[in-house]
């Protein structure tokens, strides 16, 4: 499958409409590519609100009301003969019975069925609006990244990793910022992730993580540089350690 099909499933992502190959295919896809994962989002919250705009929500009560009524009438069973001898007004008080029954269970249907509607398209908004709010977040952690690299004063310092991986520091004194570029990074190991830090002169800082599904990678460190003389990079247990626990794979010093 080529990418250019796959920027062409953003509509048929957002409704649902993929095969469970193309689904998987197309969410790898939109892992990677920003302006995919903002279309379908968008398209997904369009979607979610047209489907909210013509369901109406039941009343709490509604559902015990409507059982609550057909428990209180006996229906007669399909299979039930009827007497021979009965006269023309207790066969039509059976058949008006029988309609009355009918008219219950398919208000009880169209209940379960609104309720069920309802909380689909409820639940659909809801992940329209999650994916809505990470593309953006993406897109606003993008233009930070931007922001920093395009900085008048950026400096920039590279360092090799293990496995011959290599890490590239961005450095903007007057933003108070800094940006961690990694390109080949092996996977961590099983519950396991690699973390950054600030090296505030030998006391180490957290400064975010690293995705471990990605090998290559660009990251805002979190927070700000604050007169830190470098960073480092260490693997820490899956969330995280407020310390670091193992010796850092590298220690990059900070340009001047």
């Amino acid at each position: 499958m080529t990418t250019a099909e796959l920027h062409r499933m953003t509509g048929a992502y957002a409704l649902h409409a993929l095969s469970d190959e193309e689904r998987d295919a197309f969410e790898r896809h939109l892992s990677d590519c920003a302006p995919c994962a903002q279309e379908t989002a968008e398209l997904g919250a369009t979607a979610a609100r047209l489907g909210l705009a013509v369901s109406v929500a039941p009343r709490r009560e509604m559902r015990e009301q409507v059982l609550r009524r057909i428990a209180s009438v006996r229906q007669a069973s399909p299979s039930e003969p009827e007497p021979e001898s009965e006269s023309e007004p207790v066969r039509s008080g059976r058949a008006r019975l029988r309609a009355r029954l009918l008219s219950r269970w398919a208000l009880a249907a169209c209940v379960a069925a609104a309720a069920a509607l309802g909380g689909t398209t409820v639940w659909q908004h809801q992940r329209a609006e999650d994916a809505l709010g990470q593309a953006r977040r993406a897109e606003q952690g993008t233009e930070r990244i931007a922001a920093v690299l395009a900085a008048p004063d950026a400096r920039t310092r590279v360092a090799r990793l293990a496995g011959g991986a290599a890490g590239t520091v961005v450095v903007s004194r007057e933003r108070d910022q800094a940006v961690f570029l990694a390109a080949g990074m092996t996977h961590p190991p099983a519950g396991k992730v690699y973390q950054l830090w600030f090296d505030d002169d030998g006391t180490m800082r957290s400064a975010g993580l690293l995705d471990p599904g990605r090998s290559d990678q660009a990251v805002l460190l979190r927070g700000a540089v604050d007169g830190a003389s470098g960073m480092g990079v260490t693997v820490e247990p899956a969330g995280g350690s407020e310390q670091p626990t193992t010796s850092p794979l590298a220690l990059v010093d900070f340009p001047a």
